[in-house]
């Protein structure tokens, strides 16, 4: 594992990986670790909303909707040149999950120093995701998030990812960016399927930036 995670590190740099999946695939989670062993920072685009709409009043995100691409790009993409996160890499966590913006994501990353080197796809059912959403909601460990209030929400977040995130994936894909992860495992072995597939990836190319 370290060797692996040491020939991940050289290959990524400072740059970026951006991980996606439906709601309640554990984007964070993962992301968190992955950022933890790779000794980067970790952004995760949800939080950064919610905290915004608290700080704003607005409530964009409530319904299950996405937010506006141009309120995005005016709370998120000014993270990438925070000065305290220059000389790290970033773990992202679903950053640019409408159609077009993706391209803005990778431009604005780029000039700021993160290249987005991989997008990272945990693949799980809807069935599934929507029998994690009943669990959280019983055991009440997501806290109180407008965009999980009930059923009908989260819902609405599915079908805003089939309509507005697979293009997007598919983007990347396009570009040989895309890892596809077997999210329906357990943790652990989510997390060693990431690795050992950006392992491959970095072997296949290089850092060269």
């Amino acid at each position: 594992m370290e060797e692996k995670l040491a020939t991940i590190k050289q290959w990524l740099g400072t740059g970026s990986i951006n991980i996606f999946g439906l709601p309640m695939s554990g984007k964070d989670t993962q992301g968190i670790r992955l950022a933890e062993a790779l000794d980067a920072k970790f952004l995760s685009s949800g939080m950064i909303i919610r905290a915004m709409e608290e700080e704003t009043h607005h409530n964009y995100s409530e319904h299950g909707a996405l937010i506006p691409t141009n309120v995005f790009y005016e709370w998120v993409l000014p993270y990438f040149e925070r000065k305290d996160l220059f000389n790290y890499p970033l773990i992202l966590s679903s950053i640019g999950r409408w159609a077009g913006e993706e391209t803005q994501v990778m431009s604005v990353a780029a000039g700021a120093g993160h290249e987005i080197k991989a997008a990272i796809i945990l693949n799980i059912s809807e069935a599934d995701v929507e029998k994690r959403f009943s669990e959280a909601k019983i055991l009440n460990d997501r806290g109180e998030r407008k965009d999980d209030k009930d059923l009908a929400t989260f819902k609405t977040r599915l079908k805003e990812f089939h309509e507005k995130t697979i293009p997007v994936l598919q983007h990347y894909n396009s570009l040989d960016l895309l890892v596809e992860v077997n999210g329906d495992q357990p943790r652990e072995a989510v997390f060693n399927e990431i690795i050992d597939k950006l392992y491959q990836k970095s072997l296949k190319t290089p850092n060269n930036s």
